[in-house]
């Protein structure tokens, strides 16, 4: 019975929560801080006489815990159902229970702090917990503090600790962490989330003998202890293999060490003489330099000396440079005005010469025009005399005007018929331009469609790869559907306008946006084997309604909304095929919920309570209206708008119809217009060809005709041609004479302006020659100034190259000199001699009997270093280290042995507890399949359980793999959280469960709401198997939490019904008398057949 206190009432009527008793036999007080008095401590437990397991729950007491102020549960010994509406308080029921038994916070999923499950306003909360046991009833009572977020544990009333009711709690096999035993509301989807080896863990420990998780531990644990043994006796044993070989190498390393000794003085003694003799060399070089660069020295003043009488050379000839340049200017102005004055003399003869040429030419063209004349008159008379040949001899000419006529009125004829054809190719190339723009017209809105829709798959492609993917399948394999098939809604939705795609987003989830429709279950259960179970795609489908929800009309007029601001319905914003706006209508109610405007929102309370619409848009928001069922309170929620994303992009599917059924008209009628252009163009030819030869019949008549009259027309031309000739005549020998006149004139004017041009030139002579003189003088000059210049040039290079040489001499000198200073410092560091020092005579002697030069040095250096590196890594310490190693090689001898032992040791009892953990373990997984397997044959389904293992060895590899199949045309499928559906994973957890009911061993089970996801069928037929299982005797106890059940199912006498009420008229806790209600059930009864 489960009985909460009333909650304190206010202003805004909080809800109060009461459970009904279950037992009409028995009763439990209630207890309420504000005005019962404290209830005095209960009597220690007594060992129940009903048929409880151990373990099992007696009775739950919780205060300030969640939703409750003061609530006493006590569920019955088989299967306890706890029903109550949503948000009563079924799962803080649950809640209590974990939390009772020392769970932790964070498994219920629903917060992480323990503070959390007080209830709202309290400092402190408690859940009481009994459970039976036999010697004796077990009560474990923890109290929160909000404050400190910390619990104080009691068992019997006595203070404890956590730790140890969690020990209490385990000796009782309960285990809440345990999804096997313990699935709570927000756990029930992690179950299909198991792993195969946290499954196994799980069905160990819920119904496995106490031992059999210990032996798998333990099987784990000496496998890494075996895996751990086996690395380091293979380890051991490769140190030992390499620590032998190398002290066998050691030997001869020992015999080698001393002769490598002598190498290593010898080359001592080298490295101490050798800085010596590279001081000495240095010394001498040294000297060498320092001699080099005096004489260099010298040389560099000498070349100095050298450039002075040259500078002054170079001077002076520079200055009689200058004073000749002068002059040969001054002859060079005098050639230029005698050369201008020659030039004007030039100039008057040429022009004498080209009048007299001027006077002989018109003579010669008088000349030539008289023998033109003369020519031209003899060619006129013989002209005429042919043409007066010819007339006599031509014929009468026929009368030929009615031939010409009737030619004239055909080429009139066939000239109008050619105009007329013309005239309808023009009008046909017209048809067909005006075709051609507007095909043209046609296929560019098409294209410009084409791209739309391009643009809304790119953002499916880019978003859900998988649809996409799935959408290319469809359109390549249509003819494997019986019924229509429609392409994922985004797809298949073109908004009228851009704008209101932000409501139809918000309206439709994302999932059904992106989901195929199909017009039949048949097609849709292929289509999902070929791309979800062979293709592994990720997608969504849905069906349409059997019958057309498309065109259902609203349950308001929209003319009753349009006060408020409502300005359409959702139906009426896009166009869509009938089978998607059918699902819309049926699922997303989309003819219901009207859309409005920034006014509909200034006035939403008016809204809400005059319109009782369930949902509506403005022009931000959403609104979802509710109304309590106990209450009848209008509660109201409003979120803002997200900004569409995919159905910005519209494409009018029928308008791009319309324009390719447009674009095949106008290229049939292209056809028509370019046949009729050829039937034209041909007649057009035929024409023309007729009308070339009428014209050419017409001409030859006309020739006939006219030949006659034109002869008599030359003749008369050619005749007055002639007398003009005759008359125009010139007197030659006159013309002569005074050419000759004017030319004598003009030769004398010539002669005295030749003799004046003569005069000039002579002139002008010798001031070229004078000129001349002064250049070569000047010439002279230059080249020796050149001369000097370039002999200064080659003494000044040679002094910059002596003074270069004479700079590097004096550095590489003073670097000699730096060098001697370091070499011998490092000959006396190697020595280890002071300042002041001599070489000792040890050193003396022994460097008497080493090469005196550093070729021979350092090749001996070489040649013992190169020996000495034969007996790399031997140092004083190798005798040393050999002996050393050879007590080690001993000791790890004896570490391997001991070794191998204890690997032997594993291996046995790894093979001991393997045989008792495994076969156990077999028989248990088999039960538990022959069940399970037996709860889906009875739903006509089939599912198996077995225990997987890739390696028999890998002990932590062992799993519990459950594989399903609820269609008999598809396989049996492992269950994942992807492949099933949500109702499918509830009812296979929910057959696990059961099947592990009669093998369970722990004494209680929780589920809390698990077939909420299930279809009624499935419902019914796992409610019937809880029933039988759970009701069965010596079964533990079951709690099964559910808001809701069926009509009509299958109870037992052995069934607990726990209801949760709650509502603002519920009674106070201490005012609930059962008896007294009791009584007045009775009274009712026993009076109303009398009535």
């Amino acid at each position: 019975m489960a009985t909460p206190s009333r909650k304190t009432s206010t202003s805004s009527s909080l809800v109060s929560k009461r459970a009904l008793p279950r037992d009409p036999s028995s009763e439990v007080p209630s207890k309420r801080k504000s005005s019962a008095p404290p209830a005095p401590p209960p009597p220690l437990p007594l060992q129940s006489s009903r048929p409880f397991v151990e373990g099992s729950i007696v009775r739950i007491v919780m205060e300030n815990f969640l939703t409750y102020d003061i609530c006493e549960v006590s569920p019955g010994p088989h299967l306890n159902m706890i029903i109550g509406a949503n948000g009563t308080g079924k799962s803080s029921i649950v809640c209590a229970i974990c939390l009772g038994l020392a769970g932790k916070p964070a498994f219920m999923g629903r917060a992480d702090k323990v503070g959390f499950f007080v209830k709202r306003g309290c400092s402190k909360g408690m859940v009481e917990i009994e459970l039976f046991r036999t010697s004796g009833n077990l009560i474990i009572t923890r109290e929160i503090d909000v404050a400190k977020n910390q619990s104080s544990w009691f068992i019997n009333k006595k203070s404890t600790t956590q730790k140890v009711v969690e020990e209490q709690v385990a000796a009782l096999n309960i285990q809440v962490g345990n999804l096997c035993q313990f699935l709570p509301q927000d756990k029930v989807g992690e179950f299909a989330k198991l792993s195969k080896i946290e499954l196994l863990e799980a069905t160990e420990k819920s119904i496995g003998p106490p031992e059999m998780h210990r032996y798998h531990c333990e099987l784990k644990n000496f496998r890494e202890k075996e895996k751990q043994l086996e690395t380091s006796c293979k380890e051991k044993t490769e140190y030992l293999e390499k620590m032998i070989q190398r002290n066998e190498r050691y030997k001869q390393d020992v015999e080698r060490f001393y002769e490598r000794k002598r190498h290593l003085d010898l080359i001592e003694m080298l490295e101490a003489k050798r800085p010596w003799v590279e001081y000495e060399n240095v010394r001498q070089e040294y000297e060498e330099v320092k001699l080099a660069r005096d004489r260099v020295k010298e040389e560099v003043r000498k070349l100095k000396e050298g450039q002075i009488p040259m500078t002054r050379r170079i001077e002076e000839i520079e200055r009689q440079r200058h004073i000749l340049e002068a002059r040969i200017k001054e002859k060079a102005t005098d050639i230029k005005e005698t050369s201008q004055k020659c030039k004007q003399k030039q100039d008057i003869i040429e022009r004498k010469d080209k009048q007299i040429e001027e006077l002989q030419q018109a003579l010669t063209v008088k000349q030539n025009e008289e023998h033109d004349r003369q020519r031209r008159i003899s060619n006129t008379r013989k002209m005429i005399e042919d043409l007066q040949n010819e007339l006599k001899t031509s014929e009468n000419c026929e009368n030929l005007q009615p031939q010409i006529d009737a030619i004239t009125n055909d080429l009139r004829r066939v000239q109008d018929e050619k105009a007329l054809c013309e005239g309808e190719v023009i009008d046909k190339r017209g048809e067909k331009e005006s075709l051609e723009k507007e095909r043209k017209s046609v296929g560019d809105n098409i294209v410009r469609f084409d791209n739309l829709m391009n643009q809304k798959e790119d953002k499916l492609r880019q978003r859900y790869r998988d649809t996409y993917d799935a959408v290319l399948w469809l359109r390549s394999n249509r003819d494997k559907f019986k019924q229509r098939v429609c392409e994922p809604i985004m797809l298949t939705i073109n908004m009228k306008d851009n704008k209101n795609a932000k409501y139809i987003e918000n309206h439709i989830s994302s999932n059904d946006l992106r989901a195929f429709v199909f017009e039949s279950q048949e097609d849709m259960e292929v289509f999902l084997k070929e791309i979800r179970d062979n293709k592994k795609l990720r997608v969504n489908a849905v069906t349409a309604p059997k019958s057309s929800y498309a065109d259902k009309a609203p349950s308001r007029s929209l003319n009753e909304l349009k006060q408020y601001g409502f300005f359409s319905y959702l139906r009426e914003l896009f166009d869509a095929p009938d089978p998607v706006m059918s699902f819309l209508c049926c699922h997303y109610h989309i003819h219901e919920v009207p859309v409005g405007t920034e006014r509909t929102r200034e006035r939403i309370e008016r809204v809400i309570q005059e319109t009782r619409l369930k949902q509506m848009y403005t022009a931000e928001e959403k609104y979802v209206v509710k109304t309590s069922f106990y209450s009848d309170k209008v509660i109201s929620s409003n979120t803002s708008l997200k900004v569409a994303q995919f159905l910005t992009v519209t494409v009018d599917l029928e308008q791009r119809r319309h324009l390719e059924e447009q674009l095949k008209e106008i290229n049939r009628k292209l056809q028509a217009v370019e046949a009729g252009l050829i039937a034209l163009r041909e007649r057009n030819r035929h024409l023309e060809h007729k009308d070339n030869e009428l014209r050419q019949k017409k001409k030859e008549l006309l020739e006939s005709k006219t030949k006659k009259r034109q002869l008599e027309q030359k003749i008369s031309s050619k005749l007055g041609s002639l007398k003009l000739m005759e008359q125009d005549t010139c007197n030659l020998e006159e013309e002569e004479r005074k050419a000759s006149t004017k030319i004598r004139e003009i030769n004398v004017q010539k002669a005295k302006l030749v003799t004046e041009l003569t005069n000039f030139v002579k002139i002008c002579t010798s001031l070229h020659i004078q000129k001349v003189d002064l250049i070569l003088q000047n010439t002279t000059v230059i080249s020796e100034k050149n001369k000097l210049e370039s002999d200064y040039m080659a003494a000044s290079s040679q002094l910059r190259v002596t003074e270069q040489h004479f700079i590097e001499l004096d550095e590489s000198r003073q670097r000699l000199l730096q060098k001697c200073k370091e070499l011998m410092k490092r000959a006396r560091q190697v020595c280890n001699l002071g300042a002041e020092q001599t070489v000792p005579q040890e050193y003396q002697t022994a460097f008497q009997d080493l090469p005196n030069t550093l070729d021979e040095i350092d090749a001996l250096l070489t040649e013992e270093r190169s020996r000495a590196s034969c007996f790399t890594g031997l140092n004083p310490t190798v005798v040393e280290e050999y002996t050393k190693r050879e007590e080690e090689i001993e000791q790890l001898t004896e570490e391997l042995k001991i070794k191998k032992v204890e690997l032997d040791k594993y291996r046995e009892n790894i093979s001991q507890v393997k045989e008792r953990w495994l076969n156990p373990l077999k028989e248990l997984v088999e039960k538990i399949n022959e069940k399970f397997s037996n709860f889906f044959s009875s739903m006509q389904c089939a599912g198996e359980v077995d225990l997987h293992t890739e390696n028999e060895e890998d002990y932590d590899k062992y799993g519990i793999r459950i594989r399903v199949k609820f269609r008999s045309s598809t396989q049996l499928h492992e269950l994942t959280p992807h492949h099933q559906s949500g109702g499918e994973r509830s009812v296979s957890t929910m057959l696990y469960l059961m099947a592990l009911q009669e093998l369970n061993r722990c004494p209680f089970r929780v589920v809390d709401e698990i077939n909420q996801g299930m279809d009624p069928i499935n419902e019914r037929r796992v409610f019937e198997m809880v029933v039988n299982t759970a009701c069965k005797e010596n079964t533990s106890q079951y709690f099964f939490i559910t808001p809701k059940l069926l009509q009509n199912l299958p109870y037992s006498e052995k069934m607990t019904v726990l209801f949760v009420y709650n509502g603002p008229h519920m009674l106070e806790p201490n005012r609930w008398n059962l008896k007294a209600f009791q009584r007045r059930r009775r009274r009712i009864t026993f009076t109303q057949p009398s009535q």
